[in-house]
């Protein structure tokens, strides 16, 4: 079995080499996932080099944010990267570098409102969700409507809308479901910026070759996760 730092270089030199075989000219942000893994496999990534990491839930960051910051890690770029629930904006904004999971006009107002608050004089870094297929388990906007529900939240000075996040539906071609992601974030312009949060363990490599910027990866960085490491993510945060 491979060990982390095994699989970070594997996973950095894969990565590398798709940039390369694709022409582009600059890699893609490579976001740890770091979801129910201990705040020890955070901390040895990092003494790898690594800074960029994204977690789900908002109290399970919390509580590793804390704990790393007490270790001395405090240069830490969180990233959020699953379902924000407005009540707890609040206590996410002050920790958080970016927002990749902006779903409503709703959320984006209370995300600007408490970035606002903490007068910091910069921009909050957001991706808006795309649900590309309308799948109704899942959040986000539909792709009808994304220009429409865009334009007021670009009224909200506190946030830079880097560009579009989505996860495609499994059954669905990734290829197909990426490229259409890129095509709909270029119809935003000049609201986004071009970025576009998409890719995990199982395509990755393709979302790189259709021009992600962010590709978000866990289990083939980490391996299996453990529940067991992680904090109740139903813990309420007021």
């Amino acid at each position: 079995m491979h060990s982390l730092k095994e699989r970070y270089f594997q996973l950095k030199t894969q990565i590398a080499e798709t940039v390369e075989k694709t022409g582009r000219s600059s890699a893609p942000t490579l976001i740890a996932v770091s979801k129910f893994q201990s705040a020890e496999s955070i901390e040895a990534l990092y003494h790898l080099g690594h800074r960029d990491f994204g977690e789900n839930y908002v109290q399970e960051l919390l509580e590793k944010d804390q704990k790393l910051k007490e270790r001395g890690l405090t240069d830490i770029r969180w990233h959020f990267i699953g379902h924000l629930q407005r009540n707890k904006v609040k206590v996410l904004v002050p920790i958080v570098d970016t927002i990749h999971t902006v779903d409503s006009l709703s959320l984006a107002s209370e995300v600007a409102k408490r970035w606002k608050a903490l007068g910091t004089g910069d921009k909050l870094k957001i991706f808006l969700e795309v649900n590309l297929h309308s799948e109704t388990s899942k959040a986000g906007f539909e792709p009808k409507n994304l220009l429409q529900t865009l334009q007021p939240i670009t009224y909200f000075n506190e946030l830079m809308i880097l560009g579009l996040m989505c996860i495609p539906d499994p059954k669905e071609d990734a290829r197909q479901s990426f490229t259409g992601l890129r095509a709909l974030e270029h119809t935003c312009h000049p609201f986004t910026h071009s970025q576009l949060s998409m890719g995990m363990s199982g395509d990755y490599v393709i979302a790189i070759e259709e021009g992600s910027t962010h590709i978000r990866v866990g289990t083939s960085l980490f391996g299996p996760r453990s529940h067991q490491n992680s904090s109740d993510p139903t813990v309420a945060v007021s």
